[in-house]
């Protein structure tokens, strides 16, 4: 079993920062690749950023690549999301998910994702 915990969300003005954090527990945290998604109001979850579990390969989606930067630190058991350069479609609920296969090359759909925290709020006004 794994345990995730997300913080760092909450209202933000266009072209501001957030910094998103996702806390692991349960599980050896440097075994899993770990992503993050998000879901807006009647839309389905969609992928955002994911890294692999030594955090050599990281992937993006192209609406936010050149903005946003997963990161992690094994030894914090806890991965980031830095979102710089916010914008109003990126209101949403952010998920943190882990993944225990541990692929090369980090899957970017959600069915693949073992573990998911609870999410966090963020959203950016215009």
């Amino acid at each position: 079993q794994v345990q995730l915990v997300e913080s760092g969300g909450g209202l933000v003005q266009a072209g501001g920062s957030l910094r998103l954090s996702c806390a692991a527990s349960g599980r050896t945290f440097s075994s899993l690749n770990m992503a993050w998604f998000r879901q807006a109001p009647g839309r389905e979850r969609d992928f955002v950023a994911a890294i692999t579990w030594v955090g050599g390969s990281t992937r993006y989606a192209g609406s936010v690549r050149g903005r946003f930067t997963i990161s992690r630190d094994n030894a914090k058991n806890t991965v980031y999301l830095q979102m710089n350069s916010l914008k109003p479609e990126d209101t949403a609920v952010y998920y943190c998910a882990a993944d225990t296969a541990r692929p090369i090359v980090p899957h970017t759909t959600s069915g693949p994702y073992d573990y998911w925290g609870q999410g966090t709020q963020v959203t950016v006004s215009s």
